[in-house]
């Protein structure tokens, strides 16, 4: 079993920089790859960031590439999400998923889901 609590979302105007955090339970963290999905009012959820579980590869929506930078830190069960040159349109609540592959996360399948923290860009 593994928990995950994001932490780190708040008010930022455009063009600003968050950084969101989230901490897993458990001992079998190290074994899961890691996900970051967004969802904004009426819209469906969608895959922001992928990292394996060793951390050696990531992968990115369109929309965040080169803006957003994902990373993990086995040794304290966590994996951030690096948000820079923020948008309107990056408005959502931001979960973490956790999955056995990166290939399930990119498709919105996870094993495990936090409960999410808001990320408001304003204008």
């Amino acid at each position: 079993q593994v928990q995950l609590v994001e932490s780190g979302g708040g008010l930022v105007q455009t063009g600003g920089s968050l950084r969101l955090s989230c901490a897993a339970s458990g001992r079998t963290f190290s074994t899961y790859a890691m996900g970051w999905f967004r969802q904004a009012p009426g819209k469906e959820r969608e895959f922001v960031a992928t990292i394996t579980s060793s951390g050696t590869t990531t992968s990115y929506a369109q929309s965040v590439k080169g803006r957003f930078t994902i990373s993990r830190d086995n040794s304290k069960n966590t994996v951030d999400l690096q948000m820079n040159s923020l948008k309107p349109e990056d408005t959502a609540v931001y979960v973490c998923g956790a999955a056995s592959s990166t290939a399930r996360l990119r498709i919105g399948e996870a094993d495990y889901w936090g409960q999410g923290t808001q990320v408001t860009v304003s204008s």
